[in-house]
C-alpha cells in the first residue's frame, strides 16, 4: 500500500497546535477528557471491521485474536479509565504532622502538558491508544506516531484519531525521519514503546530538554516448569502465550527452564496444543499469524539452526510463514538465546532443579539482561514464591502467560533493560500527571514558635513538636507492632 507520511514541515506546526490546546485550559475539564474518551471508543467500535482488515492485512493477524488483543482491549481500558476517572482527579489527602497544625496536606494531580507517543507495529493499535487514554484522562494533550511497519493498521489508527477532531489530539505518520523531528519538539513526557536501540535514542533526545520518558521494552522472558507443576496446563499456557501473533508479543515466553525430570513430559505436551489450536499444518490454520515483513523473518530463520528442532521448523519465505518451533538441547551460548526472539521460537532448556532456573534467571539479570515478564509453573505457592523472591523482572504471572498484562489494577512495565515506568489503569494516569504536593495553613492561629528569635525555650517545644507523630502515623505503628512487624 501507498503509506502517507506527515510532511515534515507539518510536524513542528501540530504539536505547537497542541501545546495551544493545552494553554488554553482545553484539556483540563473532567467534562473534556470523558467527552474525548468516548468519542475515541465511538470511533474504535465503529471502525471495528476496517481496523480488523488492517491487521490482517499487516501480518494475517487472525481476526478473534486481534478483536480481543487490540479493540477489545481498547475498548475496556477506556471503560475503566471513564468509571474511575473522578475518584483518579480527587485531591488526596495526606497526613500533616502534629507540629505544622493547624494546617491540612493533600497531593493534587495535575497534567504534564503535552505528551508523545511512540508505538511499535506488534500489536499498533493497542499500543498506540492505550498511553494516549491515559495521557487523555489525565488531562493532557497527546501527539500519537504509529508504526510504519504496519502500515494498513497506522493508516486506520491515524483517521481514527483525525477523525477526533481536536488538536490536542492528533497523529505524525512516518519512519525514521518524521520520528527524529517529532523528537526535537519539546514534550513534558514521551512514552515510547519497542527495542533498547531506539529507547537510547529516545532518551537522548528527551535530555535536551529535560522530558521524564516511559519506555516500554522488551528482553527475553523464562518461563519456569517445576516438576510439581500440572505439566499439561503450563504445556497449553506457554503455547498459548508463546504462538500468539507469532511470537510477536513483548512479554511472550522467550525461553523454557523446565525441571529435567519432567522435560519430555512438557515438550509432548507443547506439541499437542500446538496441533489443538492450529491443526496438523498450522499453515493452512486461519488462526495463526505471519511474519510483519522480510527481515524479521530473515532473522527468525537463522535462529531456527540453534539446537534441535522437535516440533515445528518449517517456513515460507513467500508468505513470511515460520511454524511454531520448538527447540531442545540449547546452551546459553547458542544465538537463540543471544537476542529477544520475537518470533514462534521457543527454546526449552533442561535444568536440575528450580534453584537453577532462578539462578539461570537471576544470573542474565544481574548480566543486565532483565526481563520485562516471568512466568512460574508450580502447584507449590512456595515455591513460586521462592521464584519472585529470587528474580527480578517487569511482572510475573503465576501458573499463566500474558494475562497479568490485561489487569488494569496492576502496573505494567519494565526494568532495567526492559524498561521504566509504567501505565494501565490509575497507574497510566499516575505516570501523565505530576503530583502537587500542596500544604493550607490556617490563619486562626499562628504560633510564633518558627519566628525569630530563636529561644532555647522554642529550640526545646519544637524539637518536641517534631518529634511527634502525627494520630494516624501512630494508629499505622500500632497496626504494624500488632503484625509483628
Amino acid at each position: 500500500m501507498d503509506y502517507t507520511f506527515t510532511p515534515l514541515a507539518e510536524i513542528a506546526p501540530k504539536v505547537a497546535a497542541a501545546r495551544t490546546a493545552f494553554a488554553a485550559g482545553t484539556t483540563r475539564p473532567q467534562l473534556w477528557r470523558r467527552a474525548t474518551l468516548e468519542r475515541l471508543r465511538d470511533l474504535v467500535e465503529e471502525r471495528e471491521e476496517k481496523l480488523l482488515d488492517a491487521f490482517a492485512a499487516d501480518f494475517g493477524k487472525p481476526r478473534f485474536e486481534a478483536w480481543t488483543s487490540e479493540i477489545g482491549y481498547i475498548v475496556s481500558e477506556i471503560n475503566h479509565a471513564l468509571a474511575h476517572l473522578s475518584t483518579w482527579m480527587q485531591p488526596e489527602r495526606v497526613a500533616t504532622p502534629l507540629a505544622f497544625k493547624p494546617g491540612t496536606s493533600h497531593v493534587v494531580r495535575e497534567p504534564v502538558g503535552v505528551a508523545c507517543v511512540i508505538a511499535p507495529w506488534n500489536y499498533p493499535v493497542q499500543l498506540l491508544l492505550a498511553p494516549m487514554i491515559a495521557a487523555i484522562a489525565a488531562g493532557n494533550a497527546v501527539v500519537g506516531k504509529p508504526s510504519e511497519l504496519a502500515p494498513h493498521a497506522a493508516a486506520e489508527a491515524a483517521a481514527l484519531i483525525e477523525a477526533i477532531g481536536d488538536p490536542a489530539v492528533c497523529v505524525v505518520q512516518g519512519g525514521v525521519a518524521e520520528t527524529s523531528e517529532l523528537l526535537t519538539q519539546r514534550f513534558d513526557h514521551i512514552l515510547y514503546t519497542g527495542n533498547s536501540r531506539v529507547a537510547r535514542i529516545v532518551m537522548r533526545a528527551a535530555a535536551e530538554n529535560l522530558t521524564p520518558v516511559t519506555l516500554e521494552l522488551g528482553g527475553k522472558s523464562p518461563a519456569l516448569v517445576s516438576r510439581h507443576a500440572n505439566v499439561q496446563i503450563a504445556a497449553r499456557r506457554i503455547a498459548w502465550g508463546k504462538f500468539m501473533n507469532a511470537g510477536q508479543t513483548c512479554i511472550a515466553p522467550d525461553y523454557v527452564l523446565v525441571e529435567r525430570s519432567v522435560h519430555d513430559e512438557l515438550v509432548a505436551a507443547i506439541g499437542t496444543h500446538v496441533e489443538e489450536f492450529y491443526g496438523a499444518d498450522p499453515q493452512v490454520s486461519g488462526d495463526y499469524a505471519r511474519i510483519v515483513n522480510e527481515p524479521h523473518f530473515h532473522r527468525l530463520e537463522k535462529l531456527i539452526h540453534s539446537g534441535t528442532v522437535v516440533i515445528g521448523g518449517t517456513t515460507d519465505a513467500d508468505t513470511r510463514y515460520i511454524a511454531p518451533t520448538v527447540l531442545t538441547g540449547i546452551t546459553a551460548d547458542d544465538p537463540v538465546m543471544g537476542e529477544e526472539i520475537f518470533g514462534p521460537i521457543l527454546p526449552i532448556i533442561a535444568v536440575d532443579s528450580m534453584n537453577d532456573a532462578i539462578e539461570f534467571v537471576q544470573q542474565r539479570a544481574d548480566e543486565g539482561d532483565k526481563p520485562l515478564a516471568l512466568y512460574t509453573f508450580s502447584d507449590s505457592d512456595d515455591e513460586n514464591d521462592q521464584v519472585i523472591a529470587g528474580t527480578t523482572s517487569g511482572g510475573v504471572c503465576v501458573n499463566g502467560t500474558l494475562l497479568h498484562f490485561s489487569n488494569p489494577n496492576l502496573p505494567f512495565g519494565g526494568v532495567g533493560e526492559s524498561g521504566m515506568g509504567s501505565y494501565h489503569g490509575k497507574f497510566g494516569f499516575d505516570t501523565f500527571s505530576h503530583r502537587r504536593g500542596v500544604h493550607a495553613r490556617s490563619t486562626r492561629m499562628d504560633p510564633a514558635l518558627m519566628y525569630p528569635p530563636y529561644t532555647s525555650r522554642k529550640q526545646k517545644l519544637v524539637r518536641k513538636g517534631m518529634s511527634l507523630l502525627d494520630p494516624r502515623d501512630v494508629g499505622a505503628k500500632l497496626r504494624g507492632a500488632l503484625r509483628g512487624k
